[in-house]
């Protein structure tokens, strides 16, 4: 209290902050001169500016009458600088050193607590400087000289040897390919100094106009240091309270900042991490904890998060192995990367963990030379991939390294389906990708069923109970549907039946399913493909004329189906029935959780919704060895789309209904003798490519190629 009663206020000075040039005001320190001499006496010749290094050139004239000039040293500078010969390019034109340069250099990457202030009529204006730069001398002129000399010295040399490089004119030379910079190689060179020279180097450099200090346009920008409207209006920026005024007064240094330690980029701070929106902390969690309960990730979120939300953002992240969640392999392996190991590309191990994965869908243990071998992956790699979600045991392989949770399993049946339908789609590719055979891995085993032994009787009768449940309704409806067509007077005019024996021991119609495709040529389109159904199932079928069962065709099941069918052909055209269910597994792990389809779609239903929808099957003559499977062998094509390529098409699927593969002059003469026109190419093309692939010179209708 006594010293502020020894030091009173005799002043208050109202501070306003001007803008106007606070992104582009800059404060220039020039060398010491004597006082007498002011730098706006001196004329300044050009001034230029790279704006993105704020680096400065300043060319200033030198009063060469000075008494204090030499002059023969100016002449004996400008002579070794820019020889006997003067030109434009020339440094200094009139043979002597007459002007100087300077370069700029920054003294502080911080200018934030920096301003420029100007006192006006009891108020002092402060403007944020942008930057402050040092002027020193430059010394270029220097190295040019130097340039110079080296050249005269090489000119003199090649002269001396010319006469015997003309006696040799002819050298062997060596030519040199570099390999291919890898990414490594690639960063270190970028941040190398000389690259930075260079690229500091291409900047353009932008040329200025220098005004003096008394020029009318220096008067003019110096006005806008002043805050516009600051008598009576109340400047917000400098109401603060005094913690945020000391704060802007002494921000923390960027040097303090550096100092503090920091914490390994695999170690997570939970305070850090609930300041992320929820799904990039599922995402980090998992990618640093590769396999997690899901009561486990509640606890880390924290109570106050909605396990509904943390369900869906989970399922774009981790797959359901055990009732366990694992790290998608894509988040592990993003692309463009590759193994540490072997530099196998991403894509393949994607595929080797996805197949692991599975393998832990199915069974608790797994042998790493059995994954080696399917995958023909190193080593390293696979044990990589064990590692993530398995522990070894001493002569009995990898057990997964979390137990069963039935508890999820039982709480989320619908998560569980749409897992085990995205399973399903992946068992399929790894299937076709590394040839597997049915028995290696079933396609119809439960995804996420618990290991053997676990399982009580009563779980057993329990979950039999819940299957006919959701099965009853669909049960009855083919039931009436049935009893109606033994009622059925007379069968309509136009179906072909083929008469087939009564089986004594009554087998279900599924059966005559499977019987062997009839392939003799005889008959046409109409007679092969009538009513889009194989002439051994015409007779007995659910799918009679191409309908589904009475009371079905209305349900929204039904609607949502058809509308998946149509929606399908319409872009594929043709499909085996192994490639549709395949889509429609897909279709079905993109819907929500609860839809309607989630009720249980049979293969039956399935054609049926198919010839509902004015598609035909088309009985395609595979060889006797082929290895397609009954699925694979049934070919469906949509008919009639609207367009104008439809009989084109018609007539591709009469010629495919008699052959397995057909060269491509067979059919355009076959187009050209059904049309009566002459096709073009581009029409031609177009039907191969709704309907066929080619492989080795030979057309194949879509998914029926076996390579």
């Amino acid at each position: 209290m006594a010293n502020e009663e020894d030091d009173p206020v005799i002043q208050e000075i109202d501070v306003y902050l001007a803008k106007s040039l606070a992104e582009k005001l800059y404060l220039f320190q020039y060398p010491v001169r004597p006082a007498s001499m002011t730098y706006d006496d001196i004329p300044h010749l050009s001034a230029k500016i790279k704006p993105k290094q704020q680096k400065v050139e300043l060319e200033m004239a030198i009063d060469t009458l000075n008494p204090n000039y030499c002059r023969s040293k100016g002449e004996q500078i400008a002579l070794n600088v820019d020889g006997a010969c003067a030109d434009e390019t020339s440094t200094y034109s009139s043979k002597l050193m007459d002007k100087q340069t300077f370069c700029s250099s920054q003294t502080t990457s911080n200018t934030s607590r920096y301003a420029a202030a100007l006192y006006r009529q009891g108020e002092l204006h402060l403007t944020p400087l942008h930057g402050i730069l040092q002027l020193r001398p430059s010394f270029s002129y220097l190295d040019k000289a130097d340039a110079k000399h080296r050249e005269r010295e090489a000119a003199n040399e090649a002269g001396d040897s010319s006469q015997d490089e003309a006696e040799d004119d002819v050298k062997q030379i060596t030519v040199r390919f570099s390999r291919p910079e890898s990414e490594q190689a690639r960063q270190r060179r970028v941040q190398s100094y000389e690259f930075l020279q260079k690229k500091h180097a291409e900047e353009a450099w932008v040329h200025l106009h220098y005004y003096g200090l008394k020029d009318s346009r220096s008067e003019h920008e110096r006005q806008y240091l002043l805050c516009p409207g600051s008598s009576g209006v109340e400047n917000t920026e400098l109401v603060k309270s005094p913690s945020e005024y000391l704060l802007m007064l002494m921000p923390p240094s960027q040097e303090e900042e550096k100092d503090k330690p920091v914490a390994p980029s695999n170690v997570l701070s939970m305070a850090q991490l609930r300041t992320l929106p929820l799904a990039d902390q599922i995402k980090i969690l998992m990618k640093n904890v590769k396999v997690m309960p899901f009561a486990n990730l509640m606890s880390l979120l924290g109570p106050s998060i909605d396990s509904v939300a943390v369900l869906r953002g989970i399922q774009k992240v981790a797959m359901l192995v055990q009732g366990n969640w694992v790290v998608k392999s894509d988040i592990l392996y993003p692309k463009d990367s590759s193994s540490p190991h072997s530099g196998v590309p991403a894509e393949v191990l994607c595929r080797g963990r996805d197949f692991v994965m599975r393998k832990f869908t199915q069974s608790r243990w797994v042998v790493r030379k059995e994954v080696a071998t399917v995958t023909k992956l190193c080593t390293e790699d696979v044990k990589d991939f064990l590692e993530h979600m398995a522990v070894v045991r001493i002569n009995k392989g990898w057990e997964f390294i979390l137990p069963y949770d039935g508890e999820f399993i039982k709480k989320h049946p619908d998560v569980v389906q749409r897992q085990h339908m995205l399973w399903t789609g992946i068992q399929a590719k790894l299937e076709k990708v590394y040839n597997l055979v049915k028995e290696t891995m079933p396609k119809k085993l439960d995804a996420q069923s618990g290991p053997a032994g676990l399982v009580s009787g009563d779980q057993r009768i329990q979950v039999a109970k819940t299957k006919a449940q959701q099965n009853h309704a669909l049960l009855e409806r083919e039931l009436q549907w049935r009893k109606e067509q033994l009622r059925a007077p007379a069968v309509p005019p136009g179906v072909r039946i083929k008469e087939e024996p009564v089986s004594e021991e009554g087998e279900d119609d599924d059966d005559e399913e499977e019987e062997p495709m009839e392939t003799s040529p005889s008959g046409g389109v109409h007679s092969r493909l009538a009513n889009g159904l194989p002439p051994g199932r015409a007779a007995g079928t659910d799918s009679f004329n191409g309908h589904l069962p009475p009371g079905c065709a209305s349900t929204p099941m039904a609607r949502e189906l058809r509308a998946f069918v149509e929606a399908t052909f319409q872009r594929q055209f043709v499909l085996t029935l192994s490639e549709l269910k395949r889509l429609f597994n897909l279709h079905l792990a993109s819907l929500p959780p609860g839809h309607t389809l989630f009720s249980g779609i049979s293969d039956r239903m399935l054609q049926d919704t198919v010839l509902a929808a004015g598609c035909k099957q088309i009985l395609v003559p595979f060889p006797p060895q082929t290895a397609a499977s009954p699925d694979e062998q049934k070919v469906f094509a949509l008919w009639e789309s609207g367009d104008m390529s439809d009989q084109h098409r018609q007539v591709l699927l009469e010629i495919f209904s008699k052959n397995y593969r057909v060269r491509r002059n067979m059919i355009q003469s076959r187009l050209t003798q059904e049309c009566g026109e002459d096709l073009s190419k581009q029409e031609v093309d177009k039907v191969l490519k709704d309907c066929c692939v080619s492989y080795g010179g030979m057309w194949y209708l879509k998914g029926t190629v076996q390579s």
